[in-house]
């Protein structure tokens, strides 16, 4: 039995996917390094390869390449966040940590690449210290998780794997 005309074979199916995914990028914000060891009784023991490969695993069975970036460093996060426009990053998902609540730098330069993103924090910013009730971020994110532990990492893919096109 013949194909139909215009098919293509799972081969250049597989082919053509390994050209082009869709693209997320996972930011990590200060700190975020020491998950695991870092006040277990707010942030849990779940550690950042913990977080990607979970995440990752749910990307890659939806046709998503996932990457992750972790800084201290306010400039790094912002380069980062610039290069992410000429690289096809097609959404982000970004735990700013602390500078959720100091930064005007990385919010601005995530409206200037025009990547729609979530902001997302494993605990309840609104329910801790006053200084952390406010973030600069989530005016123009397309939506915030916090509070759910990194469930939140979770619930935020999936709201982007929903408004991207996998390809």
């Amino acid at each position: 039995m013949s194909k139909p005309t215009g098919s293509k074979s799972k081969r250049a199916q597989s082919v053509e996917g390994q050209l082009r995914r869709a693209r997320v990028l996972v930011l990590h914000g200060p700190n975020l390094n020491l998950l695991g060891r870092r006040e277990p009784e707010i942030y849990g023991s779940a550690t950042l390869a913990d977080i990607h490969a979970s995440m990752e695993g749910r990307a890659r069975a939806q046709g998503v390449q996932i990457e992750s970036f972790q800084s201290n460093s306010e400039g790094e996060l912002i380069d980062r966040v610039q290069s992410a426009a000429t690289e096809g990053i097609e959404f982000i998902i970004i735990n700013p940590g602390a500078y959720s609540h100091t930064s005007i730098a990385i919010p601005d330069a995530l409206r200037g690449v025009a990547i729609p993103y979530i902001e997302v924090h494993i605990s309840n910013i609104h329910a801790r210290e006053p200084f952390r009730h406010h973030s600069h971020f989530s005016a123009s994110a397309v939506g915030v998780v916090c509070g759910l532990g990194i469930q939140g990492y979770e619930l935020a893919l999936d709201a982007a794997l929903a408004r991207i096109d996998p390809i």
